[in-house]
């Protein structure tokens, strides 16, 4: 039997409409809970659902009227001391270094390559249990993922849009193929 795995990217904060370093503690924003109460995961996911510990995240599956088992795996990126703060409160010239080399992470924070040792990870583990699986998390860790999961070099994955409430479907059955990116 095969593995089947749904990312869910987490709903809408401020920060991810408006532009910024996700933290931890963010919200949903209104129309980020609106949105996540109306979406609807196929039946299959349901039974064995994971979610990133961050606070966007959990309130995702919760307004989706779901029950979750957390997973320390499933975190974003850490920012460090960029966390939950706007593009614009960042040091320009800081800002302009971290655009230039965003694999590399915000200062005093995780690099895209430490995401990546930890989702491929928790793939691996998914791997070996046969079945299908729900993930609630973030673009960044989807990202990781993918590069894991489909061979692709770390910097290819920021060219890869990923909203909020979008869906990335794998398979595994020997190895990972990604059978669909569904936006919003």
């Amino acid at each position: 039997m095969a593995t089947s795995l749904l990312l869910l990217c987490a709903a809408s904060t401020k920060l991810s409409r408006s532009g910024g370093f996700p933290g931890p503690a963010d919200p949903l924003d209104e129309p980020g809970a609106q949105a996540a109460a109306a979406c609807r995961l196929p039946s299959q996911y349901t039974a064995e659902l994971r979610c990133s510990p961050a606070q966007a995240a959990r309130e995702t599956v919760a307004a989706m009227g779901l029950t979750v088992r957390i997973d320390p795996a499933l975190a974003d990126i850490d920012h460090g001391p960029w966390a939950g703060r706007a593009f614009e409160d960042i040091a320009p010239d800081a800002l302009a270094a971290w655009l230039n080399a965003p694999a590399g992470g915000a200062p005093g924070g995780e690099t895209l390559a430490q995401v990546h040792a930890r989702a491929g990870a928790w793939l691996d583990d998914i791997a070996a249990a046969p079945g299908a699986v729900c993930a609630v998390t973030h673009p960044m860790t989807v990202r990781a993922a993918l590069a894991h999961a489909l061979g692709l070099p770390l910097p290819a994955t920021l060219a890869i849009d990923l909203a909020p409430l979008s869906r990335t479907l794998l398979s595994f059955n020997g190895r990972w193929r990604l059978q669909s990116l569904i936006p919003n």
